[in-house]
């Protein structure tokens, strides 16, 4: 749905510059294809070829607006209203103090940074700057969570006394991205807890409304290392005569995704070639055809964390790979009722009356049902969030922007002392100093 408020009729579509044309940076970009009005890529920086050629013609982008290097355009007068920070983790902080000084608004790709103080310069450059940012906490735009939000606000649940959250990750998710891929090793991304689940966390924080004050937490790498290697696997899935009985095999997962006509994510990521021989050499060559025991992982494969809030509230967040990969599924229990959620229909239970009501958060209220187009990445989320940032750029006015800097860094505090916790075994107190 696109905004057509009297406040953007008319003002200019936000011109973007794409830092990253990986998969999340395609993904926001598409929002200005498909709405052109209010949005327009003026750019691309992407040190890979194939990637960068590939954004550079979907976008119809002449020569003059793509760069290698995003360090480039600080030579440049300022090329667009805003930039689209979407590389690794571990490459946020440096284009975001850049790009910042330099007057850009930022849509940055969570999480903010993989440490403190890089979340904390990130927060100092826009208020220093005077510039918007929004980090894509995408789950807190989709109609679930507004109408989640609606809900809570109309007092239907009371009190809420506690929360429990699962984020079922799945487990061909959690070998694809976190056994072998970008984000299976700490040193080289971040605590998974940051990678994966700093959206839940902020979620959590964003339904509580107020702040956090303790949390414990307990995770570990337990499945997918050496020892738990079955006799007999290879190295590689395509040498493994256990191939047929491993629900890990690369194998039949990539090459079936390709088969069903899937030639985007998670397909994209091994290989350029979007062909059955270019999946095979990937698999053969590539991290994407290791055997999921045989890696160089060492973030956690399962971790709980428990939360207590300023005013007595509880809430236990629940990450694993060992499920049916799926939306995430939440219970809020308040001293008038009682929710589940599953990232599409809500359903209340009233003490009162003893009834119970479901609430399909995907039918709107003229009773028509949206469609996956109209829904995009994350339930909607995606779209929600470049609709707000786009709107906040045009407008000037960032009240749309539901996680700016501020929102952003204190449930990164969450995650931080949430790892802290789990290393130490220890219950950690949360500090006022950061915020």
């Amino acid at each position: 749905m696109t905004d057509s408020s009297p406040s953007q009729a008319n003002q200019p579509p936000a011109r973007l510059l794409v830092i990253g044309a990986g998969n999340r940076g395609d993904a926001y970009a598409d929002y200005a294809r498909r709405h052109p009005a209010e949005a327009q890529i003026a750019g691309v920086a992407e040190h890979q070829p194939v990637r960068r050629e590939r954004f550079a013609q979907r976008h119809a982008l002449p020569p003059e607006r793509v760069w290698h290097d995003w360090r480039d355009l600080l030579s440049l007068p300022r090329q667009a209203d805003a930039a689209v920070i979407s590389t690794q983790d571990h490459q946020h902080v440096e284009p975001a103090l850049a790009l910042a000084a330099q007057g850009y608004h930022i849509l940055l790709e969570k999480p903010m940074a993989p440490t403190l103080q890089g979340c904390l310069q990130i927060v100092a450059a826009a208020e220093a700057a005077g510039v918007l940012v929004a980090v894509c906490h995408v789950l807190r735009y989709t109609a679930y969570t507004a109408a989640l939000k609606r809900l809570l606000g109309s007092g239907r649940l009371g009190r809420i006394m506690s929360i429990e959250h699962l984020e079922p990750v799945g487990h061909w998710h959690q070998a694809h991205s976190y056994v072998r891929g970008n984000w299976r090793n700490e040193a080289q991304s971040s605590p998974m807890l940051l990678a994966k689940s700093c959206h839940d966390l902020d979620w959590i924080s964003y339904l509580m409304g107020q702040s956090c004050t303790r949390l414990s937490s307990f995770g570990s790498l337990s499945h997918f290392r050496a020892d738990q290697r079955p006799a007999g696997a290879a190295d590689r899935c395509l040498d493994c005569a256990l191939a047929r009985e491993c629900p890990y095999d690369a194998r039949r997962f990539y090459l079936g995704e390709l088969e069903g006509g899937n030639v985007g994510w998670p397909v994209d990521t091994i290989t350029d070639d979007l062909t059955a021989a270019g999946v095979l050499e990937a698999l053969r060559s590539g991290p994407y055809g290791q055997c999921v025991y045989a890696c160089d992982n060492d973030v956690v494969d399962h971790q709980v964390v428990n939360m207590e809030f300023a005013d007595g509230a509880t809430a236990s967040f629940t990450m694993t790979a060992f499920t049916r990969g799926r939306g995430r599924e939440t219970r809020i229990f308040g001293t008038r009722g009682e929710l589940w959620g599953d990232s599409r229909y809500l359903r209340v239970y009233d003490f009162l009356s003893g009834q119970t009501e479901e609430i399909d958060t995907e039918t709107p209220s003229d009773g028509s049902i949206l469609s996956g187009h109209d829904l995009s990445g994350h339930g909607g989320g995606d779209d929600g969030l470049m609709r707000a940032f786009v709107r906040a750029v045009r407008t000037g006015d960032g009240g749309a922007i539901l996680s700016g800097p501020r929102a952003s860094l204190e449930s990164h505090l969450m995650v931080f002392g949430a790892e802290q916790a789990r290393r130490a075994g220890s219950v950690y107190r949360m500090q006022s100093e950061h915020s």
